[in-house]
């Protein structure tokens, strides 16, 4: 029997598939499904920034309203804990899902500022989380901001929820900073535990005929995965800090491809979308058979075989590689030319 379990976080998982943050998690019944599946952990759904801050400037206007006029006005305000908001909902799903299933239950945040976070983080702690997934998103609209302001910010924000709680924290990254892997290592300094390659940005399409910005949505496919693998592979062994990929996972092939780059575990979110949640039973299957018929033992065998430092080769990591890819295609273009 192939011994699938890793570690990440600190946490033992069951396997190398995570449920990524979805709105199928927001279903306890689908919870149970995935774990009966396969699912290693489950991050749930993330909660934005922006929503903590509104709910907070809308409880505070409405306790407030017309206090300063009448006296029996405070009749008609709602008492507080009548007042339900979005994070006593996703709380108390916290602790639903915790009683419903055995598998870890990360919670997800979602935003570029420490805003009413820390806060926040205690009682997603006190709701018994196993973990926190920071979904990092900063754009920077803005000329005068800068990418090493933008870095900063993030790593403020990292370190104050560190601090702030006891979970292990982890940071879902934008592939778009300039040297990734000095960030991580300044993520680890400031108390982070993992790193998750890499954020899927949604950009809006534009509609000519009326004119309009529209957002779109479209599922990952497997060639998202090409630059989370080329990432993982580079970080593997040059930071004590846990990897995870995530974004263009869909097959045994691409889970495997990541642990062998040097990822601890693999999240999936899209290929469920597509395929059901089923999917993962039957991804483990496949690597089960592939595992097997190349005589590993354990999934951890594997781990990091395909990572920078354990080729003896790095150039297809560097610059070198770039330039020996287009020649090549430029060879062969004019070969059959001819």
């Amino acid at each position: 029997m192939i011994d699938f379990s890793t570690h990440y976080l600190g946490l033992k998982l069951s396997g190398p598939i995570v449920v990524s943050s979805t709105p199928l998690s927001e279903s306890l019944d689908n919870i149970r499904r995935m774990e009966d599946a396969g699912a290693a952990a489950v991050v749930l759904t993330s909660l934005f920034e922006e929503q903590l801050a509104l709910e907070s400037r809308a409880l505070d206007e409405d306790l407030s309203r017309g206090t300063e006029s009448f006296a029996e006005s405070l009749d008609y305000l709602p008492a507080q804990s009548d007042y339900r908001v979005t994070q006593d909902v996703y709380l108390e799903h916290l602790q639903r899902a915790k009683d419903a299933v055995e598998i870890p239950i990360l919670a997800s945040l979602n935003g570029a500022t420490t805003g009413g976070w820390i806060r926040f983080a205690k009682q997603i702690e006190d709701a018994g989380a196993d973990a926190i997934e920071l979904n990092t998103y900063a754009l920077a609209t803005d000329k005068r901001q800068t990418s090493v302001a933008i870095e900063l910010q993030l790593l403020e924000l990292v370190e104050s929820v560190c601090q702030a709680v006891k979970l292990p924290v982890s940071v879902k990254l934008s592939q778009s900073f300039t040297s990734v892997a000095s960030l991580v290592a300044r993520l680890e300094e400031v108390g982070a535990k993992g790193v998750v390659l890499f954020n899927r940005f949604y950009q809006p399409d534009f509609d000519i005929e009326t004119l309009e910005v529209r957002p779109t949505l479209h599922f990952s496919t497997p060639s998202e995965l090409l630059p989370r693998l080329h990432w993982a592979a580079i970080l593997y062994g040059h930071a004590d800090i846990d990897l995870a990929v995530t974004g263009g996972v869909h097959t045994a092939e691409d889970v495997l491809k990541s642990i062998m780059a040097g990822a601890s575990m693999t999240m999936m979110a899209s290929a469920l979308h597509i395929h059901g949640i089923e999917h993962i039973g039957r991804v483990l299957a496949d690597m089960r058979y592939w595992l097997e018929k190349h005589e590993y033992q354990s999934l951890w065998e594997t781990r990091g075989c395909l990572s920078r430092r354990s080729m003896p080769d790095v150039s297809p990591f560097d610059r070198g590689n770039y330039i020996k890819t287009l020649s090549s295609y430029s060879l062969r273009q004019t070969v059959a030319a001819f």
